[in-house]
């Protein structure tokens, strides 16, 4: 029945195809002259949309739990830039796919092969078209898709039943979609998904929230999106809403405490929209994933993937869900041209997420977490600079050549905030706002890379004002290694305390026993470990755990920043929380800074060795490489 559809809709759509420029759905009759040049060449994507852009696909795939496959079939519309010429030639981003065949609108199969295969980027697909195509079907099967990561009932949290997830960030979709797998590529798409009875499906479209006796959902987004953002995931998933568009799905034993834990989700979805315009996407739902998912969350339109580390007990990480739905504005709305281009994805979005939090829940816990940052941001340029890759430290990156992943550091995340931050303080708060709710209005559904964001700055903002001018620095900011000059180091009162008392601990006047802690937050307790941490001896933090309890916290951030601290002193007393830690959570942000500081060592070195191939099986491939590459 559904294919019989599909072919109905392939013909209604053999002179039409969905192009969306803006949040209603518009029907566009191809006009070859009309269709504007492509003009990005992105150097991790072997496709061609200079000359064929795909526009709208529909999926048709099904999952096969028993063999951890997905099957199907992938009809792709497209649009040919070269008026007149007919390019014959469309070529597609795969990796480890099996293609079956292809074929055009009628039935008519179309010769296909591949060439340019590499390790990172994959092989492209080529597929001879005839003069008439502007529509293809794609009939495959993935094989070890890098983006899917296939759990047993043991590595979920409920420990009933398989779980499945996809993770396409950076360059992972075309290891279970033939895309044309470029940020700048924006198509719309629509799908049917066959899972197993008694399973929800979801995606980063519409999504239900329930689920029905057949496994079978449908599935349509209708605004353009970028390939990295396409999503999936399946399994015993239930749902509870939060607000009037908004709402967690978890597993059923997560979910109670999920809710809980985002119970203001609704507030900072109006806030974000109260600050830089009208949130675009209809729905902001939130899948809380298994502990393996390899970041803190994923922005996928309408359904933000998060890692279940944020769930503490005490509200004290929803900024993660503040920076996934301010990524609805800067990366899923104004998109990265290219990976080089990553910091106009993250150092906006961590800019709006500080605005959100701050309006939410004041400016001094905003502050709070503005030095921690900055913390992080200097280990990294240090880091950096150890590993000779101070060329990275910039904000206009160069990753020709390497895995996208190789830019996801804090450079684009905190450099990239701290410079809007200090444009805000150049122009004012007010001239800095409207700029920005201009910038995403006028770019909507479309992407900026750093040139062009840097032009658009002057001839909109700073060129009103030669004071402005020369103070903004961009180039000091986004082209040159490290932090320039102008770069402010924030400060928090709060935080100033906790200063205070580690002074009089370190002379001797007060033990930690005596440490006034009262009101302190998570916040406070990360800086304290981390000012300790510069210091401690075995002895100290043997006391300190003693006292603070710290290997035993339910925070990730803490657990983190402590295990590190214990594993460079020598303190062995919380191995088997460090252990129980790595086979338990799969977020590569705390992975690596524990098995850096274990690397370092033989003896620790070889511990970790073992750890980590008992933990392996439960990690995303993203994390697994991460760690491998470190480790051996």
């Amino acid at each position: 029945m559904f294919r019989r559809n599909l072919l109905i809709l392939l013909i209604a759509f053999s002179v039409q195809i969905l192009l969306i420029t803006c949040t209603n759905t518009k029907k566009y009759v191809k006009d070859e002259k009309n269709i504007k040049k492509f003009e990005v060449k992105d150097p991790h994507s072997y496709s061609n949309p200079d000359k064929i852009s795909v526009k709208h696909i529909e999926l048709d795939l099904e999952i096969f739990w028993d063999t951890k496959i997905l099957g199907g079939t992938a009809t792709l519309f497209f649009d040919r830039r070269d008026a007149g010429k007919h390019p014959d030639t469309l070529i597609l981003d795969t990796r480890d796919l099996q293609i079956q065949k292809i074929t055009s609108l009628k039935g008519n199969e179309r010769k296909w092969w591949f060439e340019k295969t590499d390790s990172i980027f994959g092989t492209a697909l080529c597929i001879e078209l005839a003069k008439t195509d502007s529509i293809v079907t794609i009939t495959y099967k993935t094989k070890s898709a890098a983006a899917l990561q296939w759990l047993t009932p043991a590595q979920t949290h409920d420990k009933t039943d398989p779980f499945l997830y996809s993770q396409s960030q950076a360059i992972l979709a075309r290891t279970w979609i033939p895309c044309q797998d470029a940020p700048a590529v924006k198509f719309t798409y629509n799908a049917r998904v066959k899972t197993l009875p008694g399973y929800l499906a979801l995606m980063s479209a519409t999504n239900p929230q329930t689920t029905n006796d057949s496994g079978i959902y449908h599935f349509v987004m209708e605004q353009p999106i970028s390939s990295y953002l396409l999503a999936l995931s399946s399994g015993k998933i239930e749902f509870k809403s939060l607000g009037y568009n908004c709402g967690i799905y978890a597993e059923p034993g997560m979910l109670a405490n999920a809710a809980w834990e985002f119970a203001d989700m609704q507030k900072m979805v109006d806030a974000a929209g109260k600050l830089y315009g009208t949130y675009m996407w209809k729905r902001y739902d939130l899948l809380v994933l298994p502990p393996s998912f390899p970041f803190g969350g994923m922005e996928n339109p309408r359904l933000t993937f998060a890692t279940p580390t944020v769930i503490t007990g005490d509200r004290s990480q929803v900024s993660l869900v503040a920076h996934e739905l301010a990524h609805s504005w800067s990366g899923n709305l104004v998109t990265n041209s290219t990976w080089n281009d990553f910091w106009l994805n993250e150092g906006f979005t961590t800019y709006f997420e500080q605005r959100i939090m701050e309006q939410l829940y004041g400016k001094e816990y905003e502050q709070m977490r503005k030095v921690l940052s900055w913390g992080d941001l200097l280990k990294t340029i240090n880091e950096l600079k150890a590993d000779n890759l101070m060329q990275d430290s910039k904000l206009q990156l160069d990753l020709t050549g390497r895995d996208p992943d190789d830019g996801l550091s804090d450079i684009a995340y905190e450099k990239g905030r701290f410079f809007l931050c200090h444009l805000e303080s150049v122009v004012g708060r007010e001239n800095w706002d409207a700029f920005l709710k201009k910038y995403f209005s006028s770019h909507a559904f479309s992407y900026m890379d750093t040139k062009g964001f840097a032009e658009y700055l002057n001839e909109e903002l700073l060129n009103k004002n030669k004071d402005w001018q020369k103070k903004a620095n961009i180039n000091g900011w986004i082209y040159e290694e490290g932090l320039p000059q102008d770069a402010i180091k924030p400060v928090s009162a709060e935080l100033n305390k906790v200063d205070a008392t580690l002074k009089l601990y370190s002379k001797g006047i007060i033990k930690p026993e005596s440490f006034d802690t009262s009101g302190f937050t998570s916040f406070h307790w990360q800086y304290l470990i981390r000012e300790f941490s510069k210091t401690a001896t075995l002895a100290q933090v043997t006391s300190f755990d003693k006292v603070f309890h710290f290997s035993n916290r339910g925070n990730s951030e803490i657990c983190c920043d402590w295990f590190a601290l214990s594993i460079k002193v020598g303190y062995l007393q919380n191995r088997p929380q460090i252990s129980n830690f790595l086979c338990s959570v799969g977020r590569r942000k705390f992975l690596m800074p524990i098995y850096e500081a274990l690397s370092q060592k033989p003896a620790d070195l070889n511990w970790a060795k073992s750890v980590f191939e008992k933990a392996k099986s439960g990690y995303h491939s993203v994390s697994e490489h991460s760690v491998k590459e470190l480790l051996y």
